[in-house]
């Protein structure tokens, strides 16, 4: 069996309708295995002005606004109509990746028919609790996770310290490693545009800390806010530069008044953005790996983050940037001040960090979790 025998439903939470890094890298994954000649067919919730371009058949899942965050939808299972597609679509391997009814229920519907299931985690989604004052679920939601991730063949995790998380926590004892690539053709230090840096008011001298995601609280915002808070205090020159949007972009504006808001970013606009930044801050704990950092190494950024899954297994501490216990913002005041106050060092760890960008390609990366697809599919067959 190779690449062309394959046929995978692909059960996603937010394929295209907003834009982050996860859906990305399913996207990309999906146009790997197309071009390898294997079907697939991805079921997600949608919307009428989707964030990009789908990649592959989309067929779309019946969904709600999330509350609190309605620009994510939640999925509410599988219609007749969606059971007969899968059907006369006939996978040979099944792929869930978030853990949403239509994914649990597409679990079922795998295990019923004795295909394989294979389930890539993206995030850390028991920790979202802590940041909305509801830590007190986790808890159960970890337990949730178990159930669910238990019931798939094996899992794929984007980095080791993320794998070993999941191992720890027993929710399955086949756990791989997807990681993330890079667009090395995009992200690349000679981005750096002083002119563009100009025109937002930052002069060519001034050292910019920056932070380009997603605007939600769950990235740490609070964390970066203090300790940019606590560089003020002490003096510390520097300009913030903050690339994105999101539900948290007033509190954020209120937060730093003095930032630049520079908006949502992306394709060569974001490359330019983070190649003409100078130390990557990114205090978030939620990440499984980090496209954020791998893509500001990628530029030549020293990174500052927190010592967290994702992170831990791209930054180098003290080779390539720094890792800080989460939520030490004296730490991270500390370590960011040292990338300002210091030209050499910040230019030593960043020659360093963009050397380590090099070892990310997409086509290797994604024939790992084709690899992972054949294998389960054989391991299926030979217990029939």
């Amino acid at each position: 069996m190779q690449n062309s025998d394959l046929r995978i439903a692909l059960f996603s939470g937010n394929y295209n309708y907003v834009r982050d890094g996860a859906n990305q890298a399913l996207n990309r994954l999906a146009g790997y295995l197309l071009s390898q000649g294997a079907a697939v067919r991805v079921y997600s919730p949608t919307t009428a002005e989707p964030a990009f371009a789908a990649t592959g058949e989309l067929v779309s899942l019946p969904s709600v606004a999330f509350p609190g965050r309605g620009e994510y939808h939640l999925s509410l299972g599988l219609p007749a109509r969606v059971r007969h597609d899968l059907a006369s679509f006939a996978p040979n391997i099944v792929h869930v990746s978030s853990p949403d009814v239509s994914s649990h229920r597409g679990v079922s519907w795998a295990r019923r028919r004795g295909l394989p299931v294979l389930a890539s985690v993206h995030t850390r989604f028991e920790t979202y609790f802590r940041y909305y004052n509801m830590a007190w679920m986790e808890p159960a939601a970890e337990a949730l996770l178990r159930r669910f991730y238990r019931r798939c063949d094996a899992l794929v995790a984007p980095s080791e310290s993320m794998a070993q998380v999941l191992r720890e926590r027993r929710m399955n004892y086949d756990v791989g490693i997807w990681s993330r690539g890079v667009d090395r053709d995009l992200f690349h230090p000679l981005r750096r545009d002083l002119a563009w840096r100009r025109s937002l008011g930052i002069a060519d001298d001034e050292i910019v800390v920056g932070i380009f995601s997603r605007l939600v609280m769950e990235k740490g915002l609070d964390v970066f806010s203090d300790a940019i808070d606590e560089l003020r205090q002490r003096g510390v020159a520097h300009r913030v530069l903050i690339v994105g949007e999101g539900p948290a972009r007033e509190w954020f504006e209120t937060r730093l008044t003095n930032a630049i808001f520079a908006g949502f970013l992306g394709g060569e606009e974001l490359a330019r953005a983070v190649a003409s930044m100078d130390v990557l801050f990114f205090p978030s704990v939620t990440e499984t790996f980090g496209n954020v950092t791998l893509e500001a190494m990628a530029c030549g950024l020293p990174v500052v983050a927190a010592a967290a899954t994702g992170s831990e297994s791209l930054v180098d501490d003290h080779a390539t940037g720094r890792l800080i216990r989460p939520g030490a913002v004296h730490q991270f005041a500390e370590a960011v001040r040292a990338y300002v106050e210091q030209p050499d060092l910040r230019a030593r760890h960043g020659a360093a960090g963009e050397a380590r960008s090099l070892e990310f390609s997409w086509d290797r990366i994604n024939q790992t979790v084709a690899d992972t697809y054949l294998r389960l599919i054989r391991q299926k067959a030979a217990k029939r």
